[in-house]
């Protein structure tokens, strides 16, 4: 294995252990542990290993480089976490393409998978305002349905503001209670 290949290897598997601490600290074991496997496949690991840098996604090298990425393509489609995932055509919108409404849980990995990405390429630099900050940065371009939104936004002010031990405590107790008790999209 060349050297870019193990790091690549190292970073998604420090990632997916941040993910699976963050959920497992709100009681969501499965999706801890299933989190972005399909990294692994041939699809979006070889193209990771090509455009391995260190710093961020490897997917936008191989976007800057082609004019798409074949292996966000796959890696979005695939796991339910990603916003990009609920796009659809909606009714509600004469036909036009929209976020849909996310299971509450897909939020909650959407938001700690946010964290555990900034803590993986800012490393020492990470403060619990570099998710919302790279949020803010992209927003724009987002295709959300507007409850989610709220939820992810809400989320990330908390962090921002709070920490992590007061909004991993309020997912606990609120939102991922609150799910089981009534809706669980938003």
């Amino acid at each position: 294995m060349d050297m870019k290949a193990w790091q690549h290897l190292k970073t998604i598997v420090h990632h997916k252990n941040l993910v699976r601490k963050g959920c497992f600290r709100v009681g969501l074991y499965r999706q801890g542990i299933m989190h972005d496997w399909s990294k692994y496949s041939p699809t979006e690991f070889l193209v990771g290993c090509k455009y391995y840098q260190g710093t961020k996604s490897p997917n936008n090298a191989e976007r800057m480089d082609k004019g798409y990425s074949l292996a966000w393509l796959h890696h979005k489609g695939r796991n339910k976490h990603h916003l990009e995932y609920w796009i659809d055509y909606s009714e509600e919108n004469n036909g036009l393409m929209a976020g849909m409404p996310m299971p509450v849980n897909y939020v909650v990995e959407m938001f700690i998978d946010r964290i555990s990405a900034s803590k993986n390429y800012q490393k020492d630099r990470y403060t619990d305002e570099s998710p919302l900050r790279y949020y803010e940065h992209g927003r724009e371009h987002y295709m959300m349905h507007p409850k989610t939104q709220e939820l992810l936004e809400r989320l990330l002010h908390m962090l921002a503001e709070k920490g992590e031990e007061e909004v991993f405590r309020y997912i606990r107790t609120d939102v991922l209670q609150n799910k089981r008790k009534k809706d669980s999209r938003c």
